[in-house]
């Protein structure tokens, strides 16, 4: 990597939004889910292994646990920047384009998780409505798993907002380290 590339990430990492309690707390139910799954799992394997009975929900509690966690992290990863970025194409720009850059697909993004937040919440809003449950055992009312999706997205959006606040500073800044 070059100096000016380390330049470059040092001047992103500068103006990029620190993890704030919204952040945490995502990644807090995240960690809860992930332990909570395992041991749903591994509940399911003893009964079934050494009792030849099963509870028959392993699979519908891991589904809804996934989208949680799949939705509540955005948010996560958005603020330790654990996204993508094109770099053959980001070393190429000046360390003013690449802010500019970084601040354009923010935006996008965030138009994409406004969308996507509306969609969402109507969404749960008519499966609560329509009273819409599971077909298993459970009978689980699908606007309780289904109101991690709207509630992720709001949590991303929030810290897209940040992100892209960060990102114009950085651009109005000139790309430079200085505030």
């Amino acid at each position: 990597m070059s100096e000016a590339a380390f330049a470059a990430e040092e001047a992103e990492a500068r103006f990029h939004p620190a993890p704030t309690l919204l952040e945490n707390l995502c990644m807090w139910v995240c960690e809860i889910a992930i332990v909570v799954m395992g041991a749903v799992v591994i509940l399911e394997i003893v009964t079934r292994n050494l009792f030849g009975f099963s509870y028959e929900m392993s699979d519908e509690l891991g589904g809804y646990i996934i989208v949680g966690i799949s939705f509540l992290s955005l948010p996560v990863c958005q603020v330790y920047r654990s996204y993508h970025h094109v770099q053959f194409i980001q070393a190429r720009l000046s360390p003013r384009l690449q802010a500019l850059s970084h601040f354009i697909f923010d935006v996008l993004s965030l138009l994409f998780c406004v969308i996507l937040l509306w969609q969402l919440t109507r969404f749960v809003m008519t499966s609560y409505h329509t009273q819409d449950a599971a077909p298993t055992l459970l009978a689980t009312p699908l606007w309780i798993p289904q109101l991690f999706m709207p509630l992720g997205i709001l949590a991303a959006t929030i810290s897209l907002l940040r992100s892209a606040l960060g990102n114009w500073r950085r651009f109005r800044a000139g790309g430079r380290m200085s505030a």
